[in-house]
Formats: C-alpha cells, structure tokens, sequence
C-alpha cells in the first residue's frame, strides 16, 4: 500500500503543471490585464532616456483597444524612474501625438517642466491640441520642417455646453493650457490666443494649425530639426548640468 501510494503521489505530482513561483509573476499579469505598471527599469547603456508620447493620450477613460494611445499612468512612473536614476542624465521627447486627455496632457507637462535633468523634445509628424504644452515643457524643443501643430479651444468633443458651469470650468482649463505654454515657450499670449481662436484655418472649426518654421517663428517652438541637432543639444545640455554641478560656471 505504501508503495502504491508513493507511486500515485508521484503520478499526481508530475501531471500537475508547475507553479510559478518567481516574485512579480502574479505583479506581471495584472500588468498585462490592466494595463497597469510599477516603476520600470530603465536601460544602463545609455545616459540618454528617450520616451515617446503617440497616438492619442490616454487619461481616465480607457480608449477603445484599436487606438493607438500614451498612457499617462505609464508615463508618469518612467519620470519618477528617471528622476531617481542617478545613470540618466538627459531625457528626449519625441512626439508625434493627436492630442487627447487634457488633464493627463497637463500632468505629463508639469512632470517633464519639473525634472531636475535636461530636457529636449522633437515634434514628429504632428504634436496637435494637448501635444503643444507637452512639446513646450523641455528644456529646448525641435520641430521637423514637415511636422504640425494644432491649436485650438478647449472642447467636449460631441458636446453641447448647455450649462454655466461646464463652460466656466472649460475656461478655466484654457486658461492653464495657455499660461503653461507661453510660460514654457517665446511665444507671447496674444498671439496664442489669436491662433488658438482664428476663423477660417480649420475646415469647419476654429484654431490654427502650424507648420515646422512657423512654429518657431511665432516663437511656440525653438528651432526647426531632427533626430542628430536635438541629441547634439541635449548632450551641450548636459554637459553644461555636468559644469554646473562642479561649480566651474554659475
């Protein structure tokens, strides 16, 4: 009896599938299920972060699986992580963005404005509606000669504004939206707001969209160029942290 039931404790045991026993395995799965996630580790080849800002930018209400979003709940813990790793001496933004969550646009902004390492961002393709404040957040910020960028009101896309409330709080929105960019940028608020509320620029809606130089003519943006001028500046960045630190410059 003794060895039969050893024989089928063993047949019992082999049929079973093994557990996972590794820590996090169960952390991961709710990662993949929820789409949520802990501060990442961050890659030690390199000094330089790079974090890209696409498609639509998520915030407090799921979009549907087939859009292409930024999650600002994965955002915000990578600034954390990079803010904390001592090895990560620069950050490049690159964005190519239709806009999206205004609320989850402005923290991602307040995130980048206020880490202590440099900046630089490069708008791809588009950096339209919320994308403006986050381009205008680095330290320096580049726009490809064929990229855009749209501004427009604040809006309840599908909407009617039937109550006083809701417009004195989208106003209210707005006005954050414009204090941060002309604070973050050269471009000054009268001519944000002429373009944010122009006639006629947009087919059937209001607002502006600009081009590459002219983004940087009116001052929203730095400097028109890609990829090898924004790193070239983001190392002159820190190189210049790297001098202060030592107290060479002031």
């Amino acid at each position: 009896m003794d060895i039969f039931n050893q024989n089928k404790s063993k047949n019992q045991e082999e049929q079973e599938p093994q557990k996972d026993d590794k820590p996090g395995s169960s952390l991961m799965e709710k990662i993949q299920q929820l789409g949520q996630t802990n501060v990442p580790q961050l890659s030690t080849d390199s000094n330089i972060h790079c974090l890209t800002i696409i498609g639509q930018i998520e915030g407090h209400m799921t979009l549907p699986p087939q859009n292409k979003t930024t999650k600002y709940e994965h955002i915000i813990p990578q600034l954390v992580a990079i803010e904390q790793n001592p090895k990560i001496e620069g950050v490049l933004i690159i964005l190519n963005t239709v806009g999206g969550d205004v609320e989850a646009g402005l923290a991602i902004s307040e995130m980048l404005a206020t880490l202590s390492k440099p900046t630089v961002s490069i708008v791809l393709g588009g950096g339209h509606s919320i994308g403006v404040p986050i381009a205008v957040a680095t330290n320096y910020s580049f726009i490809t000669e064929t990229a855009t960028m749209t501004i427009h009101p604040i809006r309840l896309t599908g909407l009617v504004i039937s109550v006083p409330q809701t417009f004195e709080y989208l106003d209210k929105m707005q006005e954050r939206v414009i204090n941060f960019v002309t604070k973050h940028s050269h471009i000054e608020e009268e001519t944000f707001k002429e373009l944010m509320f122009a006639k006629g620029n947009l087919t059937r809606d209001i607002g502006t969209n600009v081009v590459g130089v002219d983004a940087v003519k009116s001052g929203l943006i730095d400097e028109v160029g890609g990829v090898g001028v924004a790193m070239k500046k983001l190392n002159e960045l820190i190189e210049l942290k790297r001098e202060q630190s030592k107290g060479l410059i002031q």
